[in-house]
């Protein structure tokens, strides 16, 4: 993806020989043995300085007629990329609206993007909700955490477990009122700060790992949103390295998977099926004989409201703990719990952050399998006692999301966007 800065702009809108040169020199040297699949023109317009919004689609259009020129206009998709700013309102999600300010080059922008089958692109970031409103907003809801309280949308009865499903629908339904419902979404960025300034509570290495880490896992699953359930949704990870020279508070250089000098400040598991050893960047795929269960210490609510998400959004398969099923028995809600908290540890490579549930859930070496009721572990085939325990795709087979994938880059689903400014 090759952008065109909103310095260029102006250049780009006012003649057609300035796109010509620049497809000639920028681009066409590199293509196609650099796989370029889309250029943005201009980033986030409306929150620039320079108010340059009014220029982005005579340059969009001028860049489409370069590439038509060069045959390349149905290989390289043209789009611009966006805050949430751009929306005037954007709760609940069913009022997400666009600032009527920038109507005069929203819709005939809309309407290229519809007319050369675009994406609507958009910068997501729930860490600034949490950081701007931690008293409206809470840690664990920005962070995909199980524990967050479910937020119900007023006007449609969806239920929201996280701020980034209602940000992306924010953005549908005010597409929606504008009579573009059919536009795609793509999350152009997205992430979390690793460090801060001393204000910035939130930025820290655990939890950009925990939102990293949940994001790859919601979105590789195709989960959707509560409003468009099982679509997917095309994200990259901002930012590939932080930006140790970029000026501003201290979280707006520390935003990387690595430092300036390559090392890693923390490890990422792409598949969004387990986790990374942090040491060796190795796929862990064994537990080394633990198991995850029920705290002793977690009230029945606690155990409840677990239980509800590891079943429900945690894609975990609780058929084994029907009645008549062997992990039915004992029927008490610690047992069912246990067996769920588990089978969602293990398919998530027996990651600690897995057998957290807000602190439900412990970490134990002693196998909890009894009678015909056996717990997964790690590296284990599914026994034919209980082999619904997980879900199918957490077998041998490739996951369905795969298909999105390239052999070089996570182009589709997944991808992490560097920053150039």
């Amino acid at each position: 993806m090759v952008g065109v800065p909103n310095s260029d702009l102006l250049a780009f809108a006012q003649y057609q020989s300035n796109v010509d040169t620049w497809l000639k020199n920028s681009i066409l040297p590199y293509y196609p043995a650099t796989m370029i699949t889309y250029i943005t023109v201009g980033a986030e317009v409306t929150e620039s300085p320079v108010n340059a919004s009014a220029l982005v689609v005579p340059a969009m259009r001028n860049v489409h007629t370069a590439l038509k020129k060069a045959g390349l206009h149905k290989k390289i998709t043209i789009s611009s990329t966006h805050s949430l700013g751009i929306l005037s309102r954007s709760f609940p999600p069913s009022a997400g609206a666009f600032n009527s300010s920038y109507a005069y080059f929203l819709k005939p922008m809309l309407e290229f993007l519809v007319e050369n089958q675009a994406p609507f692109m958009v910068d997501l970031y729930p860490y600034y909700a949490y950081q701007n409103s931690p008293s409206n907003v809470s840690l664990n809801y920005a962070l995909f955490s199980p524990q967050s309280q479910d937020v119900i949308d007023p006007n449609t009865g969806l239920v929201y477990t996280n701020m980034f499903d209602a940000q992306v629908d924010s953005i549908f339904f005010a597409l929606m009122a504008l009579n573009f419902k059919t536009l795609k979404i793509m999350v152009t960025e997205s992430g979390w700060p690793n460090k801060g300034a001393a204000k910035e509570t939130g930025a820290t290495p655990d939890n950009a790992q925990t939102y990293n880490t949940n994001l790859i896992r919601h979105v590789v699953n195709d989960s959707g949103t509560p409003a468009k359930p099982g679509e997917e949704i095309d994200v990259y990870i901002f930012s590939l390295f932080n930006e140790n020279r970029k000026p501003g508070i201290e979280s707006e250089r520390n935003w990387g998977l690595f430092f300036p000098d390559k090392s890693s400040i923390y490890s990422l598991d792409w598949t969004g099926r387990g986790n990374v050893d942090v040491m060796t960047g190795a796929n862990i795929t064994n537990a080394n004989g633990t198991w995850c269960i029920a705290s002793a210490n977690a009230s029945e609510t606690d155990l409840q409201n677990a239980l509800n998400w590891a079943c429900g959004p945690g894609n975990v398969d609780c058929s084994a703990i029907q009645p008549s099923q062997p992990c039915y028995q004992p029927d008490t809600l610690a047992s069912h719990a246990s067996y769920a908290f588990n089978s969602y540890y293990q398919q998530n490579g027996a990651n600690v952050v897995a057998c957290d549930f807000g602190g439900a859930g412990v970490r134990t070496t002693k196998d909890p399998s009894y009678d015909t009721c056996v717990y997964l572990a790690a590296g284990s085939k599914m026994s034919t006692t209980n082999s619904t325990s997980l879900p199918a795709r957490s077998g041998s087979s490739p996951h369905p999301s795969a298909k999105c994938f390239t052999p070089l880059l996570f182009v589709l689903s997944f991808a992490i966007a560097a920053a150039m400014l």
